[in-house]
């Protein structure tokens, strides 16, 4: 229905058949009239799925509804085409989980994942375009940047032809090739021609590789009541050059001091090196909100006290730009601990922060999903990523302290809320209201358990025997993984023998939860669950919870003396013999290994060379070494 609605895109068989196979390495395939799907993408119950499974499984299954338009009906060309489809369905399937949930949340979610994957991918030795122009493997063409890079640059498309544009580029491309196997210049003469505009140099976004940095400057002139803007771009590529410039949209609000919006938004259009916008008749300074809704895959540099980030917080009516604008309180704080641990000295704790997350935690008005946004740390992925050289220590004792002492402020606000949300443990909902009551109380949750009393962690404990859905069960199983002892003994044998030890489903959250723990114990914790009576290598789905999320535990897959890298290595080696495409996945975990510091970079450019050295290793993960070692 939604796809009839929005596109006039009408389904052309009568039944829509779904098989679901437990031993699948993908998400799901969209062979015409049969979809395939892992049944983590498609299976579902409150008792074995989290609220964000309920979401994924949505959007999946439409992702694979839409390809029978785009993706089968018209199709690629060639394998290098490949984000025509991919790029443009997963736009698609956004766009339809916004409008079935929050948009504003579904927002935050996507770019999370940009930030924290394809832009290290962008930044390493993986990148490429998103039409990329040579391969060994195909499937090592299945990455982010095809998918998710390749979804932000149809979004430019939408946002710089707006919304009816846009379908009239889509309605032009399925008159002009329904039934063809086209290209991307296809899809891009398409929004051109129907729009009556030049998007020649719109099609850098496909040829170049690398993640662009804007850099805004302004002035505002009292007397001429005018505002200038300058925005600078730049973007290295792989080789060490520089990129020629992108053609991107740049959304921007301007905000009155009483937080009121002082001029409408506009969609600024970035085309040259350095670019000057001239506003007239500006009757007062503005507050800018700069990239709305991230509204380009870019990094944007722009100086800000956190004053200004705290009235951002507080007023901007962009729902994104208010939750990133915490993020960078957020992540100002953690990195300048991180660099006061480097240096020997004692950690701090913005007094301004805590100001600003106290308000948005006593704030009713907010959307509770939202709310439970605004109040998340960034990912440590995230932070790294903003790092010249990444400490795993110094940057993981930072987050844990910022975290701690914001809990230690806060706590009793905290209590509060969390016993505020808290709904009858005798019966269960899934609406929109519910769902965000259990994303606010388990954020809060979370902050608790970092203090690691007694009283936090029987609250912790009570929640994950009493839970009556999956959502609480993993929320406070992790908060307990993270705090070992009785408690957190209790809690794990607990979800084991009731819930996880008959489901391959619930075992992978079980297994996942463990090895994402940040304990000292971490890596012997991975090594028993590997060799755990229901661990089986032949499964993808519980390989990829036990190794991606020991290889995502920053500080101890990281250790120093390469322990965690060397374990890692020898299951990619012995994976590798029976799914070489997993494999070759989960080896990109090490492919980043420039931006560490001279140990670790030593320790995981050791394992990439033992890779590419052994004999019979798959062309699926040696071309991964390869790329990686160049």
């Amino acid at each position: 229905r939604w796809d009839e609605e929005t596109f006039g895109l009408e389904y052309d068989l009568d039944i829509f058949n779904v098989v679901a196979v437990n031993d699948f390495n993908m998400g799901a395939m969209e062979n015409k009239s049969l979809n395939i799907f892992n049944t983590s993408c498609v299976l579902a119950s409150p008792e074995t799925a989290t609220d964000a499974d309920y979401e994924r499984i949505q959007g999946i299954i439409a992702h694979e509804y839409f390809h029978n338009w785009t993706g089968n009906r018209v199709t690629c060309r060639d394998w290098f085409q490949l984000t025509l489809k991919e790029g443009l369905t997963v736009f698609r399937d956004q766009q339809f989980s916004m409008d079935m949930t929050s948009a504003a949340v579904k927002r935050i979610e996507d770019v999370n994942v940009v930030r924290s994957m394809q832009f290290p991918e962008d930044n390493g030795p993986m990148a490429h375009p998103i039409r990329p122009e040579s391969y060994i493997a195909m499937d090592n063409f299945y990455t982010v940047t095809v998918y998710r890079k390749g979804a932000e640059v149809i979004r430019m498309y939408h946002t710089l032809l707006g919304k009816e544009g846009f379908r009239k580029g889509m309605d032009l491309y399925f008159q002009r090739h329904d039934g063809s196997a086209v290209t991307c210049d296809d899809f891009r003469r398409a929004m051109a021609d129907a729009n009556g505009v030049d998007l020649t140099q719109f099609e850098r976004w496909y040829l170049q590789a690398g993640t662009p940095v804007v850099r805004c400057e302004a002035k505002y002139d009292v007397e001429a009541k005018r505002l200038s803007l300058l925005l600078k771009q730049s973007c290295r590529t792989p080789q060490g050059g520089d990129a020629l410039p992108f053609h991107m949209p740049i959304r921007v609000g301007f905000l009155a001091q009483d937080g009121s919006e002082l001029l409408p938004e506009r969609v600024l259009e970035l085309k040259e090196a350095s670019q000057e916008f001239v506003i007239e008749n500006v009757n007062s300074k503005p507050v800018l909100s700069l990239l709305r809704g991230f509204s380009a895959p870019i990094k944007l540099e722009y100086e800000r006290d956190d004053e200004e980030l705290a009235f951002l917080m507080a007023h901007d009516k962009d729902s994104f730009n208010r939750w990133e604008a915490g993020q960078l309180m957020f992540s100002r704080t953690i990195h300048a601990n991180a660099k006061a641990m480097q240096a020997g000295q004692a950690m701090q704790l913005n007094a301004k922060l805590v100001d600003a997350v106290r308000r948005t935690l006593l704030d009713t008005s907010l959307d509770k999903s939202l709310q439970a946004y605004a109040l998340t740390l960034p990912n440590l992925q995230n932070l790294a990523e903003s790092m010249e050289i990444v400490d795993p220590d110094a940057l993981v004792d930072a987050y844990k302290f910022t975290k701690k002492e914001i809990a230690r402020s806060l706590r009793d606000h905290l209590l509060k809320t969390y016993e505020a949300n808290l709904l009858p443990e005798d019966s269960f909902r899934n609406d929109a209201e519910a769902i965000g009551m259990r994303r606010l109380k388990n954020v809060c949750l979370g902050y608790l358990a970092a203090l690691g009393d007694k009283e936090v962690l029987d609250v912790c404990l009570k929640q994950a025997l009493t839970a009556n859905c999956m959502t609480d069960l993993v929320a406070a199983a992790s908060c307990l993984a993270a705090n070992p002892g009785e408690q957190s003994d209790k809690a794990l044998e607990h979800f084991y023998q009731q819930h996880a030890k008959d489901d391959n489903l619930v075992f992978c959250k079980w297994i996942a939860i463990q090895a994402a723990a940040c304990t000292d114990q971490a890596l012997e914790i991975v090594d028993k669950l590997f060799k755990h009576p229901s661990f089986t290598i032949k499964n993808p789905n519980i390989c990829r919870s036990l190794f991606i999320s020991f290889a995502g535990n920053m500080k101890h897959f990281h250790r120093a003396d390469g322990s965690g890298h060397r374990w890692l290595t020898d299951r990619i080696l012995e994976l590798d013999k029976l799914n070489p495409q997993t494999a070759a996945k989960i080896l990109t975990k090490l492919a980043g290994y420039k931006r560490f510091d001279a140990p670790r970079q030593a320790s995981m450019k050791a394992q990439l060379e033992r890779v590419r050295n052994t004999e019979g290793v798959s062309k699926d993960t040696m071309e991964i070494a390869i790329r990686a070692l160049a």
